[in-house]
């Protein structure tokens, strides 16, 4: 499921980044001789292409026909694009005529400049067609939160409201945090939304900290160069979880929990006898037990019942727990399409400006270590399907791609736009060959942080696999 959600969600994304190159590159009529979903090395699933007057295709093909080629073609379909899908699911591209680009280099290139490449549209156009990736990326991040808070709403954990207090990641704690601490301030400065905090701590990382703890307020400093190495060594998802009671909400298929007789709204407080006052308690004692019988105590409509039933080798019941959001009393905010608008644009303009800073960990000592690749992302998303989940991710992928894309590295839109840039203000043209170099440069500044990337996530798979 974790697979699926991100290859939808990562094709949508690189759908509409490519779109926007296409649709300037349209606009300023210049020619796109290909658009593809997915990388079609050596095959495609699917080639279609529009002349004399109808539609063309071709699946499960490696040699496009000589007959679509654009200098075989009509002199009015000739600027016809043709669409594919290819097999290998990690991206696609699209192919601007007269472009030194992941496509093609200089060699590929007309030996006399046409009208409608690239190359001879003036530069405030070029900026446009390069950077039109880059922009529909970051639109459509809005337009989705916009979207998200339009139908769903918005649901706000105020810190106070979690009575239980947090649990807290061991760099936390090594900090000075304690489980069952309420977060009142960050550098004296008063939070009150759980989301927010959490981000915070993960992102700009206070200096200090004013918790309730045994009813009392405790202010600590925190070692911020400290907390920002172990961070960048840990990669935690999280640094803080709410203390909650295992409430059931739903069953999952051939649950031994339904089996049994418990009911959803149970709330299951002890294991043999030892109390699991918490979810987190209780999720870590259970695999205790496996293939072991044991009496399970919970709450049903304020009574205290007990159930004994006999684990199966992986120690689960078959439960799905019922969300914070659902146990503590939260903030609900209701919008209509017009307050969703400016909601989602600024939930936007803080989630990238969030990212942004956390970027600059990169660039620390260890920051490489932070890297993740496709299997960071994926774990991301839950187990199960939930739109909400989905979009709100997508969304945040889409910052991400489009930050991504914005920086000056050769091979990235970033380094085209630096190049037009450059040749705006000097009103010199850098020559095809220097274009062809810097983006050999690119392609593998690129390739070694993909490699690094998931490299980083095989090295922490492997890792958890013999801890």
């Amino acid at each position: 499921m974790k697979a699926l959600a991100l290859l939808l969600s990562l094709s949508l994304l690189v759908v509409t980044h490519e779109l926007g190159h296409l649709f300037f590159a349209k606009l300023f009529h210049t020619r796109v001789r290909r658009f593809y979903v997915f990388f079609n090395w050596k095959f495609s699933l699917l080639k279609a292409k529009k002349f004399n007057g109808k539609w063309h295709f071709l699946f499960f093909n490696a040699e496009t026909p000589e007959s679509w080629d654009e200098k075989n073609l009509r002199p009015e379909d000739q600027d016809n694009t043709l669409w594919g899908i290819g097999w290998i699911p990690l991206g696609g591209y699209c192919d601007i005529a007269g472009m030194i680009d992941e496509t093609k280099g200089a060699d590929d290139l007309e030996s006399v400049p046409q009208p409608w490449e690239y190359r001879t549209k003036p530069r405030w156009q070029r900026l446009f067609i390069i950077g039109g990736g880059v922009m529909v990326n970051f639109l459509s991040a809005l337009l989705i939160f916009s979207c998200i808070f339009s139908h769903w709403g918005d649901d706000v954990l105020p810190l106070r409201n979690v009575t239980m207090g947090c649990e807290y990641h061991q760099i936390l704690l090594d900090e000075g945090f304690r489980n069952g601490d309420i977060i009142y301030a960050f550098d004296h400065e008063e939070q009150n939304d759980f989301a927010e905090a959490s981000s915070a701590l993960m992102i700009n990382t206070p200096d200090s900290v004013t918790v309730l703890r045994d009813d009392s307020l405790v202010t600590f400093a925190l070692n911020r160069k400290r907390l920002i190495a172990a961070l960048n060594e840990a990669q935690p998802q999280t640094l803080m979880i709410p203390r909650w009671p295992f409430v059931i909400r739903d069953f999952t298929a051939g649950s031994l929990a339904k089996r049994s007789g418990f009911q959803p709204g149970d709330s299951l407080v002890s294991i043999n006898g030892d109390p699991t006052p918490t979810a987190s308690d209780f999720m870590a004692s259970l695999p205790d037990y496996a293939d072991d019988s044991v009496t399970v105590g919970f709450y049903r409509n304020g009574r205290y019942c007990e159930k004994h039933l006999l684990l199966g080798h992986d120690g689960k019941l078959g439960i799905f727990a019922a969300d914070p959001k659902e146990i503590f009393e939260v903030r609900h905010i209701d919008y209509s399409p017009l307050q969703a608008i400016p909601a989602g644009i600024k939930h936007g303009w803080k989630t990238l400006s969030d990212y942004v800073s956390s970027f600059s960990i990169l660039f620390t000592k260890g920051g490489m270590k932070g890297l993740g690749g496709f299997i960071t992302m994926g774990s991301l998303f839950p187990d199960y399907w939930d739109w909400h989940r989905f979009w709100n991710l997508t969304a945040i992928l889409a910052l991400i791609l489009a930050f991504m894309n914005i920086i000056p590295i050769p091979g990235l839109d970033g380094g085209h736009i630096v190049i037009t840039l450059y040749e705006m203000v000097t009103r010199r043209t850098v020559s095809e060959k220097v274009l062809n170099v810097i983006q050999n440069i690119g392609l593998v500044i690129l390739l070694l942080l993909l490699i690094v990337a998931n490299g980083n996530d095989l090295l922490r798979l492997f890792s958890g696999f013999y801890r």
